[in-house]
């Protein structure tokens, strides 16, 4: 009886004790309730959607009143003759954008970590960085100033230079290539201020030692520098193998023509259209569950993969 009422008292004395805790943080949670009503209202309440993939949706009869058909959205998705094409597309995009766009973010950040002259430096920074900040829409005005056929600045060298007209915007093999460069002139200075903050972080004593110990800079690179920076680059990378699925609908809508269809028309464009032409909000939702489900899948397993090869991951 004893250790009874014992137990009660302890369990009755944290109890108190949360509380008090909770009340003396209470403008703490007041500062916090508007991050998490944000949360709720935009990206919780908004997840009843999901349902819509699993309906014949009407839009008249709503949410809760059209009918329920299952699995049977999914299937129409994967059994439409475009869809192995658009989901090719969209790896080959994506991987390409994974293996070309995440290295010289590391390269650029290395070289401006190594300039001294702060005036410069900051130069070169403001110059990449600028870019940034142009919508695509923008982005794609200037690539159609260099490479529109016949009026391009580029197209009308080439011509004048005796070597054919070229159309490079509606040509097949250049399309993916074309896409990233943009992307690679468009973010790379953004993707190197992540870097820089992550080797602004690494201890300097570190290089004092090296160099005491008679460590050439190649060496500090290598033995300090680049393992100061692994966990930003692998938390990165596994963000990237998460959404790889999506393939930068704003630049591949905006970049993409009738000609191009066969290499650069992207589950996103896809489903777009189909939502856009046909009205069709079942197969929209329906592939937004799919690409979900396969970015968790992907993330889940990145993270995994990154803990046993030394890395911390995301979790």
């Amino acid at each position: 009886m004893q250790t009874t009422m014992t137990a009660k008292t302890a369990s009755q004395l944290n109890s108190r004790l949360k509380w008090r805790s909770i009340y003396r943080s209470r403008w703490f949670y007041l500062m916090m309730a508007p991050g998490l009503l944000y949360y709720l209202l935009f990206h919780y309440l908004p997840m009843i959607g999901i349902l819509v993939a699993f309906q014949d949706f009407n839009l008249m009869k709503g949410v809760w009143g059209s009918e329920w058909v299952g699995f049977d959205n999914f299937k129409i998705i994967f059994n439409n003759p475009d869809f192995y094409k658009i989901m090719k597309n969209t790896l080959v995009i994506s991987v390409y954008r994974i293996l070309f766009n995440m290295l010289p973010d590391v390269l650029l950040a290395l070289m401006l970590n190594e300039i001294r002259s702060q005036w410069f430096k900051r130069f070169v920074q403001t110059v990449t960085y600028g870019p940034y900040f142009l919508s695509w829409v923008i982005v794609y005005g200037l690539t159609f100033s260099f490479l529109a056929p016949g009026s391009g600045l580029i197209t009308g060298l080439v011509r004048d230079m005796g070597w054919g007209d070229l159309n490079l915007m509606a040509d097949q093999d250049f399309f993916r290539s074309l896409l990233i460069i943009t992307d690679l002139w468009k973010n790379t200075g953004f993707g190197a201020i992540i870097y820089l903050a992550a080797l602004a972080s690494i201890n300097h004593e570190l290089y004092e030692a090296a160099v005491v110990d008679g460590a050439s800079r190649w060496r500090q690179l290598w033995h300090i520098t680049l393992p100061g920076i692994r966990e930003v680059f692998i938390l990165l990378l596994i963000l990237r193998v998460g959404n790889i699925l999506d393939a930068g609908f704003d630049q591949v809508y905006i970049y993409l023509n009738a000609t191009v269809y066969e290499v650069g028309d992207i589950i996103d464009t896809w489903v777009f259209r189909n939502l856009l032409e046909k009205l069709d909000f079942t197969l929209t939702a329906a592939t937004g569950v799919f690409k979900s489900v396969i970015a968790l899948i992907l993330v889940l397993t990145a993270n995994k993969i990154a803990k046993k090869a030394g890395g911390s991951g995301i979790w």
